[in-house]
């Protein structure tokens, strides 16, 4: 891929900057347990990662009780928040970006709350986080990317929006940003021009 230069970065949380499967499988098995719906395997709610969490629910057949069962999820997310852990690279990464004066901002489907327990001290590596807030429509919808751009006033040009699914790349393509697509994050592989191995190969096509 060519190498190109850019003043922002956007990234996704899950799966790009933290590997946070077996924090999700756990808090399931919760909600399957406590809310009786353990037709519904963890498998079926994986699959749908990267939209809000009360459209996974709709998308795989649960139809009341979003509010209870999302309560749930977040209590068991929280408890095991030691699960989640830093993909190899990832804070390296960030951090050399930092001191190449590129912005970096998140853009997740995570509340405020478990985001800022999952981030701690690196928070502060990040000019702007745009959390699941039930105000601003979710991905694919480009409202939270349209916020960041108001706030930082760069050119759409300037900006770059990575993920690693499909509803990433459709959020990118809503916001006219350019997008680059992670492979070895854990959503469906497909085919996109721009794309990197994991986040440190990121780094060496931001910068070298």
């Amino acid at each position: 891929m060519k190498k190109f230069y850019k003043k922002l970065i956007i990234f996704d949380l899950d799966g790009v900057l933290i590997d946070s499967k077996k924090n999700m499988e756990i808090s399931w098995q919760e909600v399957q347990k406590n809310h009786n719906i353990k037709k519904i395997k963890f498998e079926d709610y994986f699959k749908q990662i990267g939209k809000p969490f009360k459209e996974i629910l709709k998308s795989i057949g649960i139809k009341k009780n979003y509010n209870k069962i999302e309560k749930t999820y977040k209590i068991a997310s929280i408890k095991n928040i030691d699960k989640i852990k830093y993909y190899k690279g990832a804070l390296k990464t960030l951090k050399k970006l930092r001191s190449n004066n590129i912005d970096l901002c998140i853009v997740t489907s995570k509340d405020q709350h478990r985001t800022k327990k999952i981030l701690k001290k690196n928070i502060k590596l990040f000019k702007y986080i745009e959390c699941d807030d039930g105000k601003l429509k979710g991905k694919p919808n480009p409202d939270k990317i349209y916020n960041i751009i108001n706030k930082t006033n760069y050119n759409k040009r300037d900006i770059l929006f990575v993920g690693y699914t499909y509803i990433d790349y459709l959020t990118a393509k809503n916001s006219n940003i350019d997008f680059m697509y992670i492979k070895d994050g854990y959503g469906k592989n497909f085919n996109y021009k721009n794309k990197s191995k994991n986040i440190s190969d990121l780094q060496k096509k931001l910068l070298n």
